[in-house]
């Protein structure tokens, strides 16, 4: 009898792409050439920035310059969670006040909604569907985790969120050992692939220029500089997220986080019917080595955790190509939650890296002084935030050029936010690693010793890292 790993399709960039099929190639840059804003990364920041951009100001010359093809990075290969989710929240409220962070937060809320308006108007079909995101405890310091989170969230201003025990948490979906869960309805599934093809497509469509297959190595006041040409702007807008280090003197910048995903085989009506999820809501967990997972249009399960965390030097993966170990670690995770689906084949693995900055903090920024803009270090948390960050980088454009004033968008308080570089090699290595460690052993011991606080191990991984 074959295991339930054997033949998986391993790497191959994600599933996504192997499911909706790679893109047509696009032209390189064909030489130097000239723009109003020139935009260095082809993913989710970079296209929805071109969206909002020229829909505001149709006679603006964009040019967006992607190294591979637009969504090769991490908006190719995420879980598809479009959710209101933002890194940095809890320290922007500390910086600058709760009210400052609960408009930050409402901003997100709306931004799930806005991602879905112009989908619906750019006849975009992602197999979108708005069924929130739950997320459930599993053990009792998850259990007060959750609680803690629960309320936290109530208080920037998240209403309609809802927390559930044991039984009302089964009749959505029946994960082992769940002991409760907390329900926001600002969340949706999406599939990758197909929402960066449609907004690249809608991009062009508004006459914005595409160059693929051309690496931008370095980014200086007015200069994009390729191996085939420079792009001369007044505005050069960095849009790299998890492939930030690999630009000139961007090496310490954001560390470039990996994860890993695994997707099943469809399932049948009988083993959806054992585990429920009928309300096709994203799935996440209060584990500190947390997993997300979505049912998929096509009726499989797809989820995603972080597997080998970080690649010395920065490095990032060759087409997603994932280790073995990391494979079966995350079909442990689904068994344990669906006992039921042991047997159960996976199809497909993939990794890739997010963009994480040393204070764990989501930024949007334009200096003014030099006309260079950046926006990312998601932490995981990129396919909405993306959009918001990218109408955020519109309106300091605009205002920037004498075509708009301050908005509520500008005045957010992640806007401008200036963090430290990470540490150098190998000591960003070595802390990394060795954070996830003490991260999965706080996760085992919370698993066997069913008490009720969090592991002292993982509150002190939290302060070394500077999460908190």
């Amino acid at each position: 009898m074959s295991s339930p790993t054997s033949g998986v399709v391993n790497g191959g960039i994600s599933f996504w792409y192997a499911d909706d099929g790679l893109p047509a190639v696009r032209e390189p840059l064909a030489g130097d050439a000239s723009a109003d804003v020139a935009i260095v990364g082809g993913g989710y920041t970079g296209l929805w920035t071109a969206y909002y951009l020229k829909k505001a100001s149709p006679f603006l010359r964009i040019t967006v310059l992607e190294q591979k093809f637009c969504g090769y990075g991490a908006s190719g290969r995420n879980g598809g969670w479009l959710y209101n989710g933002i890194a940095g929240r809890d320290r922007y409220a500390r910086l600058h006040g709760r009210e400052a962070a609960v408009r930050l937060q409402r901003a997100m809320n709306d931004t799930v909604d806005e991602v879905i308006r112009v989908a619906e108007a750019e006849a975009i079909d992602a197999d979108l569907h708005k069924g929130g995101v739950l997320e459930v405890a599993c053990t009792p310091a998850q259990a007060e985790r959750l609680r803690a989170f629960h309320e936290a969230e109530l208080a920037f201003g998240e209403k309609d969120r809802e927390l559930y025990g044991a039984r009302e948490t089964a009749e959505r979906i029946r994960v082992a050992d769940a002991v409760g869960s907390t329900w926001t309805p600002h969340g949706a599934r999406v599939h990758p692939v197909k929402l960066v093809k449609g907004l690249a497509a809608a991009v062009e469509g508004l006459g914005v220029t595409i160059h693929e297959s051309t690496p931008v190595t370095e980014i200086r006041p007015r200069h994009a500089v390729t191996p085939y040409g420079t792009v001369r702007a007044p505005y050069v807008l960095r849009c790299t997220e998890g492939f930030t280090a690999s630009l000139k003197g961007q090496k310490r910048t954001w560390l470039p986080m990996n994860s890993s995903m695994i997707a099943t085989e469809p399932l049948t009506g009988a083993q959806w019917e054992s585990i429920g999820w009928a309300g096709r809501q994203t799935l996440g967990d209060m584990a500190h080595a947390y997993m997300y997972a979505q049912r998929t249009a096509d009726g499989r399960i797809a989820l995603g955790g972080r597997g080998v965390p970080y690649r010395f030097g920065s490095r990032t993966d060759n087409d997603g190509t994932t280790q073995a170990a990391t494979v079966e670690a995350l079909r442990e995770i689904l068994v344990r939650f669906f006992p039921a689906l042991a047997g159960l084949r996976i199809e497909h693995a993939w990794s890739g890296v997010l963009g994480v900055p040393r204070d764990w903090c989501a930024t949007v920024t334009l200096d003014r002084s030099t006309g260079l803009g950046w926006a990312g270090g998601y932490v995981g948390s990129g396919v909405a935030t993306a959009n918001l960050a990218a109408r955020t980088l519109r309106d300091l454009v605009q205002l920037d050029s004498g075509q708009g004033g301050r908005t509520d968008l500008t005045d957010l308080p992640w806007v401008g936010h200036r963090v430290r570089k990470w540490e150098p090699e190998p000591l960003r290595w070595l802390g990394v690693q060795g954070m996830y460690a003490v991260y999965r052993e706080a996760d085992r011991r919370e698993r066997t010793s069913h008490g009720t606080t969090s592991s002292r191990l993982a509150r002190a991984a939290d302060r070394v890292a500077g999460r908190h």
